[in-house]
């Protein structure tokens, strides 16, 4: 990075994949700026953090002035951002077949992991445009479901087959202005969401197994890395996956 002060936006940073990468960000000498629904939550992400610079935003990245909100006030505490970390999301109707996904349902998943990474990218795109040092790097927290879905999944399988999208057009548009953009997708880490997994989830042939997990913090090590790299060099996609999980030969 060009600041010698690294700044880094993560949403979603009050549990699960969002507290780990921030605590590995702290670790790694980042300036964090923290963002999530529950205001207690990131502050107990804060104390784990401790010895980093931390400000704490409670966001719902659904909401447009919330999100201008949040980047309003990094600014006005740091003065720039080097790094977003999108990963606020929903598994939204997971579990239930296509045919009963209720519409209310359907745009909760869409509004939170669609509507609300583009309302995080767009702002910290408009940031990373204006400041100097000019640019900065956005990581997109992805999914296996960006490549694959798994049964009764529909609502976020489809939202995260739009974030690549989303990635290939930040990183198209961002190339005047030294802005990078990448994304993780991520397979079974273990955090509050793939609790379920170990217990027993749905198969594509219909039976019920258990999943093996990964420990969080080996996708966090390598957010860490992606978001290190100079801008000259981006991780465009990388897949961390628990090894032994049924992804390969899914279907």
């Amino acid at each position: 990075m060009d600041a010698v002060r690294r700044i880094a936006v993560v949403t979603g940073a009050g549990s699960g994949i969002g507290r780990s990468v921030a605590l590995a960000l702290a670790e790694a000498g980042w300036s964090l700026a923290l963002a999530g629904r529950r205001a207690g939550a990131l502050e107990e992400t804060a104390a784990l953090a401790a010895g980093a610079e931390t400000l704490c935003v409670p966001t719902d990245v659904t909401s447009p002035d919330e999100v201008a909100a949040l980047f309003g006030a990094v600014r006005d505490r740091y003065g720039r951002v080097d790094v977003l970390f999108n990963n606020a999301g929903t598994f939204a109707g997971g579990g239930t077949p296509v045919e009963d996904l209720a519409h209310e349902t359907w745009r909760q998943a869409v509004d939170v992991n669609l509507t609300g990474a583009f309302l995080c990218a767009q702002a910290a795109f408009r940031q990373m445009k204006e400041q100097s040092p000019q640019g900065g790097r956005i990581i997109n927290n992805g999914s296996i479901s960006a490549h694959v879905p798994r049964p009764h999944s529909v609502a976020y399988t489809a939202t995260k087959h739009a974030m690549t999208g989303l990635t290939k057009s930040l990183s198209l548009e961002g190339r005047p202005y030294r802005i990078a953009c990448g994304q993780i997708d991520i397979g079974n880490a273990a955090t509050e969401m793939t609790e379920r997994m170990q217990a027993g989830i749905l198969q594509a042939n219909g039976t019920l197994a258990p999943e093996p997990v990964m420990d969080a913090a080996d996708v966090a090590r390598t957010v860490v890395h992606m978001a290190s790299l100079p801008l000259e060099a981006n991780v465009q996609f990388a897949t961390v996956m628990a090894t032994t999980m049924p992804y390969i030969g899914r279907g």
